[in-house]
């Protein structure tokens, strides 16, 4: 698939001079340093050293007085407190940092994670009602709650009250909870509004430390949980988030023992080094994420509260069996989503994608749309037959929003919610028709034609001899990258390789670049094998990649990470 290589805008060059100078590194990097908004030395040295000083007064949030207020009066009363989260992996991570902390406090709580299948997202009847018949007096949602006004008002009537921490969108009708923890509502000052649902929960952690003068240390040590929620439900990794996101590594990687469950879930994703923001993304999120996908996600939540190794492997093992199951299904049902697309000339040219099949398995299905996008690169919605409606997932292409596409068939649904680039939605299965039609409409009037093409940010074009140790070793100060801050893009014009060139798996390429015939250096492109016969032949390219470290035998070398190449 062609892409759109986007050069991220120049800094002006005196402020890149100067902050060249200051921090006494090339003009390169500092440029984009001030592409990212780090212009001044001030602002370089919050930027590479974080400090926990610089998170913000948890009391600036909306209704955080009222939450504290609430939850000591729980506390006081030895009233029962559920603690309530989504079954994804921003939910569980709540769940556990919720849960691990307040049970230093109480015995008198538990946790409660909805049935994706009989309850479905969000704050669920049948969990009110467990609470109810169990005398519970407070529940604390977590990265749920701020859609689910009637279901509060019903919580209410049955005697029980709401803090809710959530991080969504919310709707003009607020929930009537004892406090609403949202950064997102319009009424909230609060200044970062970033944070994940886990996000939010530790911020209502850190105020509970500070109105009852508990070391903040004790918040500190959830850290760990909390970067595992902020990698894997893809919030921006700037400001607030990057503070708590360098100081949750800095817990997993350093000297310490790792908690339990993530040590599990490293050891059977078979990662041996430290932990960054990828491989959390592509080692710990999905095994998580599978318990809710597949099976009960109280699974995932008892592996990450587990305290010993041999509970959390016990936990971790059943979790990791239940993910191979999943990506099984995964890669099935997005052969047939595929067929579908290529055997139907309608959906083949279409400007959106959306498929309905009632034997789809729930839990997979915003997977398939993720994979479907990478083949037909548009907005695409994934629906299957769930308690006798159609439940869907809805992906993004960038710079589309998903969410206001759906909300605008809002009177053809029962129920949506989501962010710019994922959504999910609930509709009865006569109303499909109609849905794809309007939703298509919807993205032929609104998309533009760049967001038509994937799209590759450049932050600049330098030669391959600047790409030294010193080089990479501030890149790599830079870190945690993610969105919002990701790893650096560079071009190198007019490169060749030096006679390496070869295909290792199915489809990567192995290639050893130079610019100069003096000059090299290793390179890898995964999915890349179609340029093999025009580069074997020595014919130059350009090429757009990032610099990453590379260990075979021990020996620590650097190589690129190919992006996209276009041949000369």
């Amino acid at each position: 698939m062609e892409k759109r290589w986007e050069y991220n805008k120049e800094a002006e060059p005196e402020v890149v001079s100067s902050l060249a100078d200051s921090l006494k590194i090339s003009p390169t990097l500092a440029g984009i340093l001030c592409q990212r908004g780090i212009c001044t030395f001030e602002e370089a040295k919050a930027f590479f050293r974080p400090a926990l000083t610089d998170l913000h007064d948890p009391f600036l949030m909306k209704d955080m007085d009222r939450a504290v207020d609430r939850l000591n009066e729980a506390l006081h009363q030895s009233e029962k407190i559920l603690v309530y989260g989504d079954y994804d992996v921003d939910g569980t991570t709540s769940v556990a940092l919720m849960y691990s902390f307040l049970r230093q406090y109480t015995h008198q709580i538990e946790f409660y994670i909805p049935d994706r299948y009989k309850e479905g997202y969000g704050v669920s009847t049948q969990g009110i009602e467990y609470a109810a018949e169990n005398g519970f007096k407070l529940i604390i949602s977590l990265d749920c709650g701020i859609k689910s006004a009637d279901k509060v008002a019903y919580a209410t009537e049955l005697g029980i009250d709401f803090i809710i921490c959530d991080h969504h969108l919310p709707d003009d009708d607020v929930p009537q909870a004892v406090a609403v923890l949202d950064p997102k509502r319009v009424d909230c000052l609060y200044p970062y509004k970033e944070l994940s649902g886990c996000g939010v929960g530790f911020k209502l952690i850190q105020a509970f430390c500070i109105q009852n003068d508990i070391d903040l240390e004790a918040a500190y040590q959830l850290l760990d949980l909390l970067v595992v929620s902020i990698a894997a439900d893809i919030v921006p990794i700037t400001g607030e988030n990057r503070v708590l996101a360098y100081y949750g590594l800095r817990l997993i990687n350093g000297p310490q023992p790792m908690r339990p469950g993530l040590e599990a879930l490293k050891e059977l994703a078979g990662i041996t080094g430290d932990m960054d923001i990828t491989s959390i993304v592509f080692g710990f999120a999905p095994r998580i994420n599978a318990a809710g996908r597949m099976g009960d996600a109280k699974r995932s939540v008892s592996m990450l509260l587990a305290q010993t190794k041999e509970q959390a492997f016990q936990m971790a093992d059943i979790i990791n069996e239940t993910n191979k199951e999943r990506r099984s299904k995964d890669s099935n049902i997005t052969k047939e989503a595929l067929q579908m697309i290529e055997e139907d000339d309608f959906l083949r040219n279409a400007s959106s994608t959306v498929l309905y099949k009632e034997n789809w398995h729930k839990g997979v299905i915003g997977i398939v749309a993720s994979r479907c996008i990478e083949k037909y690169y548009r907005p695409t919605i994934i629906l299957t037959h769930s308690n006798g409606k159609a439940s869907g997932s809805a992906r993004s292409v960038h710079g589309f929003n998903v969410h206001s596409a759906i909300e605008s068939c809002a009177d053809l649904l029962e129920q949506y919610g989501g962010h710019m680039y994922a959504a999910g939605l609930t509709l009865p299965v006569e109303n499909i028709p109609a849905f794809r039609e309007r939703f298509e409409q919807f993205v032929v009037n609104t998309i533009t034609d760049d967001q038509r093409v994937p799209q590759i940010e450049i932050d600049g074009k330098i030669t391959l001899n600047q790409i030294t140790r010193n080089f990479y070793n501030i890149v790599k100060q830079m870190e945690p990258f993610g969105p919002g801050n990701m790893s650096p893009v560079f071009v190198s014009e007019c490169v060749y390789d030096a006679g390496s060139v070869r295909v290792v798996g199915d489809s990567h390429l192995k290639l050893r670049l130079t610019q100069d015939g003096n000059n090299y250096i290793d390179a890898i492109g995964f999915g890349l094998s179609d340029f093999y016969k025009p580069i074997s032949k020595g014919i130059p390219f350009d090429v757009c990649y990032t610099v990453e470290e590379n260990v075979y035998r021990g020996i620590i070398t650097l190589q690129l990470r190919i992006k996209d190449i276009r041949l000369n």
